[in-house]
């Protein structure tokens, strides 16, 4: 019921964080399945400083929008591209449907299909229904890579685009984006690439000596790329990002909004009115951090992960699901609906709907963290 009167401000206060008692926070150590963070505090003070700041009527805030382009040239620089065209978004889905969006503009056929691995993000199923796109599963290889030879098979008249994964939800697996790279030249349709969570850990990861796909722009047939600056880029939440190679993709997504500041405007988002501050918190933390600053995150985060999961291999009854590839580990146990049920009774946030528990070391995830659960693991699986 809307109130009739206001509360003093420390009332509502009170009362709102009483309301989220419940809610798990990063800095507990106690998330351990998310692919967000506690956000880093100088990308705080950033949004606090600059929350009135609106990218959806860029005419009034023009310095801010000139800060957005940069930092989608950073992105860009990151994914091998020296220029790209793109835009700071709500997260991995807006990115994923605008690519989805810009490759059915572009390629104009009756009845468009879409080729993506079985473990592509479920952010496209949203983009088929939304954009009327019929979705074309392709097969897995035993190593959880998509099969670059079913996608071929799956190519059609009505094909618009193919997906590789760069970091799958689930497992962290790099799918063979150079392999699809080259079929999509040879049929000449364009690839996307859904480095949601990869792409702030593959190039750092590679530089560190971890062997890696190559997933980014360097590859000629990838046309666009989606990153999240509030995963591992440790920004605060909403700041994905999409970035094309060339501006006909952006072009082909762009709504006239006429009745704007600036004039006539066009705007290729689905959000018209943007957080301005999340884009400049983005452009922020990369010029704060560099590349040296993030390479060290990705560095404890990779190192964390591959002795978690040599700890996780030393307990009777649990398994890996694979290798880890980036700084996600899976795993599976007999009783594994029970095994969560209790985990989460002891306050871990974890799932474990895909028939495996995943644990993905986050910055806000220390060694601490991973031994007090590994202790409640092994307790648990014991009993079960």
């Amino acid at each position: 019921m809307f109130p009739k009167n206001g509360e003093d401000e420390e009332e509502v206060l009170e009362e709102l964080r009483s309301k989220t008692a419940d809610d798990l926070t990063f800095d507990s150590g106690r998330i351990l399945g998310s692919m967000c963070t506690y956000p880093h505090p100088f990308a705080v003070k950033i949004i606090e400083e600059f929350l009135d700041r609106n990218l959806g009527d860029p005419g009034l805030h023009v310095g801010s929008q000139r800060v957005e382009r940069e930092a989608v040239n950073m992105l860009a620089s990151l994914l091998s591209l020296e220029k790209g065209y793109g835009h700071i978004v709500s997260g991995g889905t807006e990115a994923n449907i605008l690519a989805v969006r810009a490759f059915r503009n572009l390629a104009r056929v009756e009845k468009p299909e879409l080729i993506l691995p079985e473990s592509a993000h479920f952010s496209f199923i949203k983009a088929g229904e939304m954009l009327g796109v019929k979705l074309v599963w392709a097969e897995l290889n035993d190593d959880y890579s998509v099969n670059v030879r079913d996608v071929e098979e799956k190519i059609t008249d009505n094909t618009i685009g193919i997906v590789g994964i760069a970091g799958t939800t689930g497992l962290g697996v790099v799918d063979d984006i150079p392999s699809l790279s080259d079929l999509a030249l040879d049929y000449g349709i364009p690839l996307h690439v859904d480095a949601a969570f990869g792409g702030f850990v593959i190039p750092f990861a590679k530089d560190l000596g971890y062997e890696i796909p190559d997933f980014d722009f360097r590859l000629k047939g990838v046309k666009s790329v989606t990153i999240d600056p509030h995963k591992m880029g440790m920004v605060p939440i909403p700041a994905g990002g999409v970035i094309f190679r060339e501006r006909k993709y952006i072009d082909a997504i762009s709504v006239l909004a006429p009745y704007l500041a600036g004039g006539k405007i066009w705007q290729a988002t689905i959000t018209g009115t943007r957080p301005g501050a999340n884009a400049l918190a983005v452009w922020a933390m990369i010029k704060h951090l560099g590349f040296e600053g993030y390479r060290e995150v990705v560095r404890r985060a990779m190192e964390l992960s591959r002795w978690f999961a040599a700890e996780l291999k030393r307990i009777s009854g649990v398994y890996l699901i694979r290798e880890p590839v980036l700084n996600i580990v899976s795993f599976g146990t007999r009783n594994l609906e029970t095994v969560e049920e209790e985990l989460k009774e002891r306050g871990w946030g974890i799932s474990a709907h895909r028939g495996y528990i995943r644990i993905v070391m986050m910055p806000h995830v220390r060694r601490e963290h991973l031994e007090a659960f590994l202790k409640d693991l092994r307790e648990i699986v014991r009993k079960a």
